[in-house]
């Protein structure tokens, strides 16, 4: 009885977030098509009508690539569940490797084999992305082998941490005893904490390559503008994104004395210094308003509600036998659970979604306030607009599209917000 409540439960809520999904997407199809042929007047004279357009068409594709995306999702979902795919891999490892290897090298090997299967059934849509989508609207700059090693190192260092990460989780929840959740959430935070120190300096440059600011003029507008803010960093780093993408950004990485800023270099050659700047109030507004430290502790908050979730889910065989899988009593099942619980969580979190979407776009109103405090509200205008060129992002999303998926308000509601509400005109991109 348990065992079909959880069966229930979980298509439940699979075909009401696919359903959902499917909606949401066909209204920002319709409503970005609609809007096609003509620049919104908000716009008018700052915004061209081939680059509206080619923002409404780079909308549409990734839409109908997202819809396919989607698709294949749940399809892989329901093959690793209710139609056995995960049952079959733990069979299959459990005769071959418990008796001979023990309880850890099974579940690692578990682990391990449903991770390379995931990611090698993602491989052809990563590739269309990049190589179809991204290229067809001149934003790909990577070769196949750019590609190929990319995917290489980045399976390295997936196993170099992921693995000694999974052997620590499987440890604790055989050894700890019924509040192994606990200790796992305390290891789960400790090694979050970690990788954001050794990230910047260690895992980055095995993608990347990072050189320091050489722009005097800009790094002392920069180093100003931190002095201004009361924040330090460790450096000013350009990164070379155009070997990747032309789409650009900056960020910044690391802990505590560790934080560095990174310019991508296609973000440097498209802005002016005074609209650099703008941007980099803005991602130092995230830092006055704490918005980083806010979202760290939600993260780890919800993280502990999750682990004690499971640790209920992962001690009732309904749950096992609900999404398709037959344990074996007398082996060990802490992979099994972690690995159900990882694909079941997302069709519940889903709807969680505007809620966490609805924060993100308050707290950039907040930095771009705080932006126009330290900088030029002219320039910050600038700059997004700018950046919503590069980037294609449509100037006429589907309001309710909005609501639920963005993490950034759109164009129009974050330029109408900025004081004053100067939006500049666009110069025409450099050619690539």
């Amino acid at each position: 009885m348990q065992s079909s409540l959880f069966t229930a439960a979980f298509v439940t809520a699979l075909v009401l977030s696919f359903v959902t999904r499917l909606w949401l997407a066909s209204r920002q199809m319709r409503h970005v098509a609609a809007h096609r042929q003509q620049v919104p007047p908000a716009f008018a004279g700052k915004v061209t009508l081939e680059v509206h357009q080619k923002a409404a068409d780079y909308t549409l594709a990734h839409a109908r690539f997202g819809l396919l995306g989607a698709a294949l999702g749940a399809a892989v979902l329901l093959g690793w569940t209710l139609l056995g795919g995960l049952d079959a891999l733990n069979g299959m490892l459990l005769d071959a490797l418990l008796a001979q290897w023990g309880a850890m090298a099974y579940q690692l090997a578990l682990v391990a084999g449903f991770v390379l299967i995931g990611a090698l059934l993602e491989l052809p849509l990563d590739w269309y992305g990049a190589f179809r989508i991204e290229q067809r609207f001149g934003f790909n700059r990577m070769t196949l082998k750019l590609w190929v090693l990319d995917l290489l190192k980045g399976a390295a260092v997936g196993a170099l941490i992921g693995l000694p990460l999974a052997a620590l989780m499987l440890w604790i929840m055989a050894a700890s005893g019924g509040l192994w959740w606990l200790w796992a959430w305390f290891a789960w935070v400790g090694f979050n904490l970690v990788l954001l120190l050794l990230y910047p300096t260690v895992i980055a440059p095995l993608f990347n390559k990072f050189e320091p600011l050489a722009d005097e003029t800009l790094k002392a507008r920069v180093q100003a503008l931190m002095q201004r803010c009361g924040f330090a960093a460790k450096g000013l780093f350009v990164m070379d994104g155009s070997r990747r993408s032309a789409h650009a950004n900056a960020y910044f990485t690391g802990l505590g004395s560790a934080k560095r800023v990174v310019f991508f270099d296609t973000l440097l050659q498209r802005l002016s210094p005074a609209e650099v700047e703008a941007v980099l109030a803005h991602e130092l507004g995230h830092f006055r308003h704490r918005h980083v430290l806010k979202r760290m502790v939600g993260i780890f908050a919800l993280s502990l509600v999750g682990l004690a979730v499971l640790g209920w889910l992962a001690g009732n065989a309904a749950f096992y036998t609900g999404l398709g899988v037959q344990p074996d009593l007398a082996a060990p099942n802490d992979a099994l659970a972690l690995l159900l619980f990882m694909l079941a969580l997302p069709v519940f979190s889903y709807f969680i979604a505007p809620l966490m979407a609805q924060l993100s776009r308050r707290q950039e109103f907040e930095a771009d306030a705080y932006a126009c405090q330290q900088a030029s509200g002219s320039d910050l205008a600038g700059a997004l607009l700018k950046l919503h060129e590069d980037n294609a992002a449509t100037l006429t999303p589907d309001p309710l599209y909005v609501r639920f998926y963005y993490s950034h308000p759109p164009a129009s509601e974050r330029l109408a917000a900025l004081p004053p509400p100067v939006v500049p005109a666009l110069e025409p991109a450099p050619a690539p």
